[in-house]
């Protein structure tokens, strides 16, 4: 059964996004450490899947059959903490404390001392392999709940994502989504030119995924996308979400140099003044 979506609700949606950038731009800021780039190419994405797709309630955080979210991509922690915070898992005011000794929002995400983190991650290319298990839980179980890993295109350089998307596979897991954060950047310049994962579509469709690609800045066709992929069986899904690295910034978006870098205090009030 399909969402029916309003204007409004789109509005309403466009606007935590905003507020998730902004949450992004603080952290990195106050910690002046982070990824500024790959978080807010993201934003958009957790935007869509934690208030308008997952099955999640801050109230109930450890709820068995409560959807999972696993952000392979972990150093784009400040984006995943942003939405928690928007969704009330924790205050807002932790996000002044990204990456300072004794926070809990460390620089990548850590289930253990986190609300609402389902998994750990930090090595790149290992997010997959906790989804796959996630999900094959969820079906040995009969308890229903969806699993979603966001994974950069960088990322899937790494051989054990491909091992992992065999697994997905073979096991037909039809309640795993995982979305290809694709802003065609990585820390060292383009992804093409470091080690070429294209063409993307037809990789992820002859490891047995059904593949739909999409604007990953676009509110609208995200959410058209992922109640498509609930409708999928016997197999599991993959979004290409074609993003822009450090979209919502304009002096960051599609510069490589702001993959791993944190804005000065003149850069931080620029990019403040834009996102409100």
């Amino acid at each position: 059964m399909l969402l029916k979506i309003t204007e409004e609700d789109i509005l309403n949606l466009k606007k935590t996004a905003n507020n998730i950038r902004k949450g992004i731009i603080e952290e990195v800021y106050a910690g002046q450490s982070g990824h500024p780039g790959g978080a807010l190419s993201c934003a958009d994405i957790l935007t869509v899947l934690y208030f308008n797709q997952m099955n999640i309630d801050p109230n109930k955080k450890d709820d068995p059959n409560r959807d999972r979210f696993v952000l392979s991509k972990g150093h784009a922690s400040a984006a995943l903490y942003a939405t928690l915070a928007e969704r009330g898992f924790f205050s807002k005011e932790e996000l002044k404390s990204f990456r300072k000794l004794g926070s809990m929002l460390q620089g990548h995400p850590d289930m253990k001392h986190i609300p609402g983190v389902d998994m750990s991650s930090g090595s790149l290319g290992q997010g997959l392999s906790a989804a796959n298990g996630m999900a094959l839980s969820s079906k040995m179980d009969e308890r229903g709940f969806r699993v979603y890993c966001l994974v950069g295109d960088g990322e899937i350089e790494e051989g054990q994502f491909w091992e992992a998307a065999m697994s997905s596979s073979h096991y037909k897991l039809d309640n795993l989504c995982v979305i290809v954060d694709n802003n065609k950047l990585q820390i060292d310049g383009p992804v093409s030119e470091v080690m070429n994962v294209y063409p993307l579509k037809e990789k992820l469709q002859s490891f047995g995924f059904k593949v739909f690609e999409v604007d990953g800045n676009n509110i609208d066709e995200l959410i058209s996308v992922f109640q498509k992929t609930k409708t999928v069986k016997e197999k599991p899904s993959a979004i290409i979400a074609n993003t822009i690295k450090g979209k919502g910034v304009s002096f960051m978006e599609n510069q490589v140099g702001w993959h791993g870098k944190a804005p000065n205090e003149e850069q931080y009030n620029e990019a403040m003044k834009e996102l409100n």
